[in-house]
């Protein structure tokens, strides 16, 4: 049995539909009255519905299983306190079933924020995830995925695009000299399948990055490009957009403009996939390649 948290999600549903295809049996753990649990409606699994920051929930969540894939957390909120609540607190609550359960290897998906010099809230709490599995006792795997994108999308990239498509022409934080590795969602899931099983990726971390590196402002104008669109950019000095975070934070519930924005937008996450392809065959693909087959856009709500 294989379990997988977060399994109704852009990347958890296409990670269920390929183990099940290679002949797992699965359980799949979502929150109550997910709206994306068609998503997996093909799928003959276990469903469990639950919060992972409530320990009651998962309670006997890995009986009978032998490897999780843990994907549930939340990439953005407007609370700090959610991320303890849910990424830090609701991974040890994984992790403490999985070690009640005796399973055999635990796979845990962090990200790339997590090398920000400058962290955030959310980097932080994917890094003390990170810790906490090391330190846990299990076999465990650690992979680190970049920008993600699909041609249904993914949070960040769908969000990336809306930014890019509000203004005629876009205030662009900071220089756009960012270098990131977009990668495709096919990708990382073909290398999470590959984790399963396989003892050589036994306590070790992979980065599930893209073959190419791109700066951010040149990965947003391939992007406007794919949509038929060409726009100015306006270069707004860090400083700049850090005073106006503090007087929107002020002033709205729900600013447009944050810390982790920024925090994004100015910072390298430029991961070194290499161990990945020497040890699972990883093949990511070139973002200048791939991108278009994602274009024009598919609705998340199909």
């Amino acid at each position: 049995m294989v379990l997988v948290t977060g399994g109704t999600g852009t990347m958890g549903s296409v990670l269920v539909t390929k183990l099940a295809q290679a002949g797992e049996k699965m359980r799949i753990l979502t929150l109550p009255n997910d709206p994306h649990v068609h998503r997996v409606g093909d799928v003959n699994a276990d469903m469990r519905y639950g919060n992972i920051s409530n320990a009651g929930d998962v309670r006997g969540l890995c009986d009978g299983v032998t490897t999780v894939y843990h994907l549930a957390a939340i990439i953005i909120a407007f609370d700090d306190l959610l991320y303890d609540k849910i990424n830090v607190q609701g991974t040890l609550n994984i992790v403490n079933e999985a070690k009640r359960a005796g399973v055999r290897h635990f796979i845990y998906v962090s990200s790339a924020s997590v090398v920000y010099p400058q962290p955030t809230a959310y980097s932080n709490s994917k890094r003390t995830g990170e810790e906490m599995v090391k330190n846990s006792g299990l076999h465990f795997t650690i992979v680190r995925p970049t920008l993600v994108y699909d041609k249904i999308g993914s949070l960040e990239f769908d969000i990336f695009l809306d930014y890019l498509t509000a203004f005629a022409v876009i205030p662009f934080i900071g220089k756009g000299t960012a270098i990131k590795r977009p990668v495709f969602v096919d990708d990382i899931n073909n290398a999470l399948v590959a984790l399963n099983g396989n003892k050589k990726a036994y306590n070790k971390m992979y980065n599930f990055s893209g073959a190419e590196a791109i700066s951010i402002r040149d990965f947003a104008r391939l992007c406007l490009r794919l949509m038929g669109r060409k726009k100015l950019f306006i270069l707004l000095p860090v400083w700049l957009c850090h005073a106006l975070s503090a007087v929107l934070g002020l002033l709205m519930k729900r600013p447009p403009l944050r810390w982790p924005v920024i925090a994004g937008m100015t910072q390298d996450a430029d991961l070194d996939p290499s161990s990945a392809i020497r040890d699972l065959g990883y093949k990511p693909a070139r973002v200048s390649d791939k991108l278009p087959e994602c274009f024009p856009r598919t609705s998340q709500k199909k």
